[in-house]
């Protein structure tokens, strides 16, 4: 009898649950003392609810019947630690995640205390308490659906009046720790998934409207957190602490964009329009917009090149018609026509300000600002420059300085006359618009950067269904969008910015054809290639945009990427077709200068190049040891050797019988070979080693389709060790004056590619071994 009296209680029973209800029940007060036996109480409950969801319907019946989720409640109250909350609210997060009965989920929400607990004033002084609460709120919303949402929501003839769930997540939408952010991001979103009418039309309504405003006026603070770290990192460009902000803070702007996209794609009626108007007239209007040409105005204003980026991210991740129409017709605006509108509001300006700002001055190199110089003009198909150039139109001819310009002009003066940063920016946002497919073509062809594929496509699905004019057009030269079929569109649209927004602005060139603004594009970008203070990298973003827009055929371009080599070649013969010279047939360089005879066979190389066996005289050879292998030191002979456009590192054996010559056993380029001796280990010369290049000498080998196969090649490094100081830096300056040597030949040999003023030299044919880049 004694045994059966202490024979302990089965842990997953019915009874252990009623045991420890009644334990719960029993509880008056809260404090140190008894606090971790209620922390264990409440841990334990929902262990057993967890296993009757999955063994034993009755545990369920006994948790509503006892109204256990009340005595949670009551717990609360006269509770007087924090840590019995935290482990509440733990307790209620794991029951909702791991319930998989959806009737076991429609007892907790149909409970009336659920609200209760969710409109609960916690003290979230406490970070913890915050994220467990947060962490409860996102648990209940990913158990949503048309019948559970309806559970939470108190109603009156038929609309809903109370959604505490939702009401109460979004007053953390924009907390400043970024995981809360993230959980009441995704707890919305599965509020506006669930697509229950109702629920749809109170969040979208005036009473919560509110969100939307907040979220991008939120948005617009993080704006001017990015625009603030990239004015510090212009004026400390070495700071690696900056440069960790500034992609932190992009990455937050890309979330924040996403976010706006994922609200927008969730389908619930009203709310594209919502998202769409706060962009517009909280951001783009009133500060990015305008930002393309005034300065930053006491920290508020965002600067130029953060505004053509933050531009380029709306029309990239939030893709709404709406809004990519307003964008692309508002480039045909001043900035001076929405400003005045906007003098009460917090992101105010200064008047006055030109359009020279942030280091931005013409460079003198650009087209059409040397003294006397004319304009570089495009001839395109049999275009003369009069049809291209119609007297008062042409784009050069417009006074950047001008407070007048319209906005699609400001970009087009950055990619003239700007600088690296506003030129890249102005070209990636011209490239954005063009490849937005939410934007009307007709916008397109009336900023003058509709693609020629499209053009032709327009045209000759017209001549399909038998409009005459499209097939006329289609095997005509100008093949573009007639004069009123833009003009009446662009109008549409602009009529539409005054409606809805009141921006007063209409097309500062009435009338004007999109071949003209086209040309215009043509223009700015050809006067951008002829540049010499832009980078590559930047070069080729004009270069693509630019073939969008010419007429070509797959066999002028192919979509491979092109070679740096080629990209120059490709840059050189642009500029000699716009400056109306005829293209020569061979590349107009240099001939090789001529190397005394004794030169060759002083070295004891060829025009191969040093082969391993090969003997070479070593007199001014540096006597090295070298480990290619863990535990096997070599001893050679160390030269460098430049003739002409090439030169090698050579490590030579001393020949037993002859001590001034010697048998070559490795070589590597000279050339990018960056010498440099150790910081620690002054006898040590360090040698980057790059793998030769060159086609001749390393062929590729086809593969059983006959397609080339190219080798993956990447950079070595040797260490070379040296007897004594004064050895090791007589090494490398040999390299150093071989390198020297070999980069003023090549200099020499390139001069007519990189003037073309001088004269040009007769054309020669020269080995691709010989096109060595610095």
């Amino acid at each position: 009898m004694w045994f059966s009296f202490w024979r302990s209680r089965d842990r997953f029973s019915l009874q252990e649950l009623r045991y420890l209800t009644d334990q719960l029940q029993k509880v008056q007060i809260v404090n140190n003392v008894n606090k971790d036996h209620v922390i264990e109480v409440l841990r334990s409950i929902a262990e057993l609810l967890i296993y009757g969801d999955q063994h034993d319907p009755t545990f369920f019946e006994f948790f509503i019947e006892k109204q256990i989720i009340g005595e949670f409640l009551r717990i609360l109250d006269v509770s007087r630690t924090v840590s019995v909350a935290l482990q509440l609210l733990q307790t209620m997060s794991i029951m909702i995640q791991n319930l998989k009965s959806e009737h076991a989920i429609y007892y907790i929400f149909n409970s009336e205390h659920i609200n209760d607990l969710i409109g609960y004033s916690f003290d979230f002084g406490n970070e913890e308490l915050l994220s467990y609460y947060i962490t409860f709120l996102r648990a209940i919303s990913g158990k949503l659906n048309k019948r559970t949402i309806s559970l939470l929501v108190e109603t009156q003839n038929d609309e809903v009046v109370s959604f505490p769930l939702y009401i109460e997540a979004i007053q953390f939408a924009f907390h400043e720790e970024n995981m809360v952010r993230i959980a009441v991001r995704a707890l919305t979103l599965n509020v506006y998934h669930v697509g229950d009418e109702c629920v749809n039309r109170f969040v979208t309504s005036t009473l919560l409207a509110d969100y939307f405003s907040n979220l991008v006026a939120y948005f617009r603070k993080q704006c001017i957190s990015l625009d603030g770290c990239v004015s510090e990192a212009a004026e400390n460009p070495d700071s690696s602490d900056l440069a960790c902000f500034i992609l932190s803070a992009v990455d937050e702007i890309e979330d924040t964009l996403y976010y706006c996209s994922d609200v927008i794609s969730s389908g619930v009626p009203n709310i594209e329009r919502l998202v769409t108007e706060n962009i517009l007239q909280l951001l783009v209007f009133p500060s990015l917009l305008p930002s393309l040409k005034l300065e930053p105005v006491d920290g508020m204003q965002i600067g130029a090149s953060t505004s053509m980026y933050l531009l380029c991210c709306i029309l990239r991740i939030v893709k709404t018609k709406d809004l990519a129409r307003s964008i692309g017709a508002s480039l045909f605006c001043t900035p001076e026509s929405v400003l005045p509108k906007l003098e009460s509001r917090p992101n105010g300006y200064v008047s006055g300000h030109d359009l020279t700002h942030e280091n931005h001055q013409p460079h003198p190199d650009a087209l059409g600002m040397q003294a006397g110089g004319g304009s570089l003009r495009v001839s395109v198909l049999n275009f003369s420059s009069s049809d291209i150039h119609p007297a008062g139109c042409p784009l050069l001819q417009h006074d950047y300085s001008s407070p007048h310009l319209a906005l699609r002009d400001i970009l087009l003066s950055y990619v003239v006359s700007g600088d690296e940063i506003h030129v890249l920016g102005s070209l990636n946002l011209l490239a954005t618009l063009l490849q937005t497919k939410e934007l009307d073509e007709s916008i397109l062809d009336a900023l003058g950067i509709l693609p020629q594929r499209k053009h032709h496509k327009k045209l000759l699905l017209k001549a399909l269904v038998g409009d005459v004019s499209g097939e006329e057009r289609l095997f005509s030269e100008e093949n573009s969008l007639t004069k009123d079929e833009i003009s009446t569109e662009l109008e549409r649209y602009l009529q539409q910015l005054k409606g809805q927004y009141g921006w007063s602005c209409s097309n500062s060139e009435p009338g004007i054809s999109p071949r003209i603004h086209r040309y215009q594009v043509l223009d700015a970008l050809v006067s951008l290639l002829c540049r010499s203070d832009i980078s590559a990298e930047t070069l080729w973003v004009g270069g693509w945009l630019l073939r969008q827009l010419l007429p070509c055929c797959e066999e002028g371009f192919n979509n491979n990427p092109l070679k740096p080599l080629k990209v120059f070649v490709l840059r050189h013969q642009i500029r000699i077709f716009c400056s109306g010279g005829a293209l020569p047939d061979q590349p107009p360089v240099c001939p090789p200068s001529e190397l005394p005879g004794h030169t060759r066979t002083k070295s004891g190389i060829d025009d191969g190049g040093p082969k391993p066996g090969s003997e070479i005289n070593i007199v001014n050879a540096v006597a090295c040891r070298i480990a290619f292998e863990r535990g096997k030191e070599h001893h050679f002979c160390f030269s460098a050797i430049s003739r002409g456009t090439t030169g090698w590192l050579v490590l030579a054996e001393e020949s037993p019988l002859k001590k001034t010559r010697g048998f070559v056993r490795v070589s590597a380029p000279l050339a990018g070979s960056n010498p440099k001796i150790d910081d620690k280990h002054s006898r040590w010369l360090h040698l980057r080693i790059r793998p030769s290049t060159m086609p001749l000498m390393d062929p590729t080998k086809p593969n059983i389709l006959g397609k080339g196969r190219t080798k993956c090649l990447i950079d070595g490094r040797w260490t070379l060790a040296f007897k004594d100081e004064i050895s090791c830096k007589s090494a490398q300056s040999m390299v150093l004056e071989g390198m020297r040597l070999q980069s003023s030949e090549v200099e020499r040999r390139l001069k007519p590619l990189l003037d073309l003023s001088g004269p040009t030299p007769d054309p020669v044919r020269i080995d691709p071994a010989v096109a060595i880049v610095k």
